[in-house]
């Protein structure tokens, strides 16, 4: 098959030819038929995350349809149309007998443990527990920009966040998965206020449902957004992941808010300085969003299907695995991320 792979991190993979996956006993091949462009898969090819293993295939979201189910599948079979979070679980452990296989004990993750999906074909292991069935009215293109990005916010918003009408909510960082959190936020009935420092993500956050933005260039970001909700946010998002738009979603929220952590500060300090003091004074929750569990799926998926979130809205524009590496490399300028999501079409 053909895939995007680097040999060493840091410098510039390559399209090849390479070995077909091999089907696991409990685990399907999928034909990929679209995926997503994320900045993950850059932290990843920058050598930040510990898991990967060179050679590598980056890929994490994405979307197509089985060509090879294994002996032991038992819920799925060839030509299913699929998808799958980016976090897989193994369905035996602790958390996952309790429902929570986005924090597996034994959890892999396509494109960063194992293979992935910038390729034509991907190997997801444990399907009965993975994949996700794709809606025949839904595009691939959509489906593939659920599993890391749209899900992960989903989670963040919906089911930590547990934003209702009429809620102050804050996003910093509007990526494809700060836009998806002001898309599902302001579906709610939440006032959002979305913060950036490149104006085409600005722009497409108002457009998503965003009540205002904030140049995080320009102002003051804490007192800024204090002034837009009246005192602060009730449950603030840090969707980029660095020490400034961490401390920023702290310091904007009002007395016993909330944040949610989404965006990884890899590459910056694994031990990035928090202010507990006002966090003590104020009492407010800090919480880690890491992906979501395949089982949980349904409800996000009927709110797409009814027209009540439009994920596609975020898609920005379409490429070919022979484009993949220069814009790969690319992910690490300030703003090269903005305005929507890249989707890539092996």
């Amino acid at each position: 098959m053909r895939a995007v792979v680097y040999e060493q991190f840091g410098q510039l993979p390559e399209v090849a030819e390479v070995v077909d996956p091999v089907c696991p006993p409990n685990g399907v091949v999928i034909a990929v038929e679209a995926t997503g462009l994320c900045r993950s898969d850059w932290h990843g090819w920058m050598g930040h995350d510990t898991g990967i293993r060179l050679p590598h295939v980056p890929g994490h979201e994405l979307a197509g349809t089985i060509a090879e189910v294994g002996s032991g599948v038992g819920s799925w079979v060839v030509g299913d149309r699929v998808t799958t979070p980016f976090v897989c679980a193994c369905g035996t452990c602790e958390p996952c007998i309790r429902g929570e296989q986005q924090v597996c004990d034994n959890q892999f993750q396509p494109g960063f443990t194992h293979w992935g999906s910038f390729a034509d074909l991907v190997a997801i292991d444990r399907a009965d527990v993975n994949l996700v069935r794709v809606p025949d009215d839904m595009s691939m293109d959509t489906a593939a920009g659920l599993g890391c990005r749209f899900s992960t916010a989903y989670r963040a918003v919906a089911q930590l966040g547990r934003v209702r009408d009429g809620m102050q909510v804050a996003v910093h960082g509007c990526g494809g998965v700060g836009l998806s959190a002001v898309m599902i936020a302001a579906a709610r009935g939440a006032r959002v206020v979305a913060v950036d420092v490149a104006q085409p993500s600005l722009d497409l956050a108002l457009l998503l449902g965003a009540t205002a933005v904030v140049d995080g260039s320009r102002r003051d970001v804490p007192q800024a957004v204090a002034d837009l909700t009246g005192g602060g946010a009730e449950l603030s998002i840090d969707a980029l992941g660095s020490i400034e738009t961490l401390h920023n979603s702290l310091r904007c929220l009002r007395k016993r808010g909330r944040h949610i952590q989404i965006g990884l500060l890899a590459g910056e300090d694994d031990r990035p300085p928090v202010p507990m003091g006002l966090v003590i004074g104020s009492e407010l929750e800090v919480l880690g969003s890491h992906g979501m569990a395949a089982h949980t799926y349904p409800e996000m998926m009927a709110e797409i299907t009814d027209g009540t979130l439009e994920p596609d809205r975020l898609i920005k524009d379409r490429i070919g695995l022979d484009e993949v590496p220069a814009r790969l490399a690319r992910l690490g300028r300030p703003g090269e991320g903005a305005g929507g999501i890249t989707i890539i079409r092996p």
